[in-house]
């Protein structure tokens, strides 16, 4: 399963690329919003840090408009892949968009038509919002699951792209069904080494290597 941050904070971002847990990122207005940075300037610094894709999104609502938008994104950097929502207008760009070449993300995907549409139009990912269905009492992974079956049945090679990952769960549950890509906040990603039993047998064995009175340096 490939690791995408889901993270506007340069920061962060290098940290966990430093340790070879990022194989991309995905962005949105809100972190945007929340970074405090011009999207051109913070998008193209992250470019430079990451090698995979970096989803950078559109806030256009009319197709014209969001292929207009998403050249202007594309041009960042080679490794962009421009984020589009799923509606009617959002899948004409993203007919158009991956014609010309480029990477396109497919986000606000909420049921497995919507997931096959964006298939066909061409969408090199598709962002299932996990966190936000299970918010209004429906499965999440659940439609990952149907989007996994919908897809190996045709062939298509968009990638599953796991999103609104909320907690270590949502990783485990997405990797165990077959999710490509799976993209959570770098606080979700850290928590992924946590476990409780873990720290008691540190503990443990710190205590017992105290008792021999020994230094390894």
């Amino acid at each position: 399963m490939k690791f995408f941050v889901d993270s506007a904070d340069v920061a962060a971002i290098r940290e966990l690329a430093d340790l070879g847990m990022v194989d991309g990122v995905t962005t949105n207005p809100s972190l945007i919003l929340k970074s405090g940075r011009d999207i051109i300037e913070v998008t193209r610094e992250i470019c430079d840090i990451v090698d995979g894709p970096v989803s950078a999104e559109v806030v256009a609502l009319e197709a014209e408009a969001m292929i207009a938008e998403g050249r202007r994104l594309a041009g960042i950097a080679p490794n962009i892949a421009v984020k589009l929502p799923l509606t009617w207008q959002g899948l004409k760009a993203c007919r158009v968009l991956s014609g010309e070449g480029s990477m396109v993300n497919v986000t606000l995907c909420f049921s497995a038509n919507q997931a096959l549409l964006a298939a066909k139009a061409g969408a090199t990912f598709i962002s299932p919002f996990i966190g936000r269905l299970d918010d209004i009492h429906l499965d999440g992974m659940e439609l990952i699951s149907e989007i996994r079956t919908i897809y190996d049945n045709y062939g298509f090679g968009t990638e599953i792209l796991a999103a609104s990952i909320r907690s270590v769960n949502h990783v485990r549950q997405a990797a165990l069904i077959g999710a490509d890509v799976m993209t959570a906040p770098p606080e979700v990603i850290r928590k992924l080494a946590a476990h409780p039993l873990t720290d008691a047998g540190l503990d443990t064995f710190l205590r017992d290597w105290e008792k021999t009175g020994q230094k390894i340096l």
